[in-house]
């Protein structure tokens, strides 16, 4: 059977929370690393506007969006539940994950670039992360992750963005973020399939073996 292929690039975001859900929806795949400096002809081919993550299904379709690749991996199957998490309308969960793709989003490109922006207006933009995160806190006050005691595809979706804020300045990230929100990264960046998600692999070129992922994880793994 022809698995699909995914261009990825290990440090994305976007690529990252794709990975996170193929993984979690037992879906493997072919994956290609690629190196942003020299995107590979097989890529640019099937997506032009030539950003990760990509996935090329086995009937040619082409799902160029992380979140697309989420659902689309999870609608195949979903173990555990992360579309559906309990208690939680759907649409409730999609308007967090499009609150932090837009709004926080924006706020931390600026945050994490600041050499371009003036001093103020970086603490603008820090500030206004951080109003983001005291939101993540009033869903992490009173249940370990963003919908109840189980993941949702909110804590994948947006786990990567916050990773990504408190990487800018850890030491202020821990001083100044609620205890929630950090526990509740800390939780994902500590687990094995986080490093497994994170493993590194070469730049693929179109002689290089094939990999698969998600490799096998071990019975005692932590779950995503």
């Amino acid at each position: 059977m022809l698995l699909p292929v995914l261009y990825s690039f290990r440090r994305c975001p976007y690529a990252m929370r794709a990975r996170l859900a193929l993984l979690a929806a037992e879906q493997s795949v072919v994956l290609r690393e690629v190196s942003l400096k020299q995107k590979p002809d097989a890529m640019l081919a099937i997506s032009p506007k030539a950003t990760v993550p990509v996935l090329a299904l086995a009937n040619g379709q082409v799902i160029e969006e992380s979140l697309q690749i989420m659902q689309w991996a999870l609608a195949q199957n979903d173990p555990k539940k992360l579309l559906s998490p309990m208690g939680t309308r759907k649409e409730i969960m999609m308007a967090l994950i499009e609150e932090a793709d837009t709004q926080f989003k924006h706020h931390l490109d600026r945050y994490k670039y600041g050499s371009r922006y003036s001093p103020q207006e970086v603490d603008a933009h820090q500030d206004a992360g951080l109003q983001f995160l005291h939101k993540l806190d009033r869903h992490l006050t009173s249940t370990p992750f963003l919908f109840g005691d189980a993941p949702s595809l909110a804590d994948i979706g947006i786990f990567p963005f916050v990773r990504q804020f408190a990487g800018v300045d850890r030491a202020w990230f821990d001083k100044t973020v609620p205890k929630t929100v950090i526990n509740w990264l800390d939780g994902y960046l500590n687990t094995d399939v986080f490093a497994q998600v994170m493993h590194k692999y070469q730049p693929w070129t179109a002689n290089d073996p094939v990999i698969v992922f998600p490799a096998m994880l071990p019975e005692n793994a932590d779950e995503v």
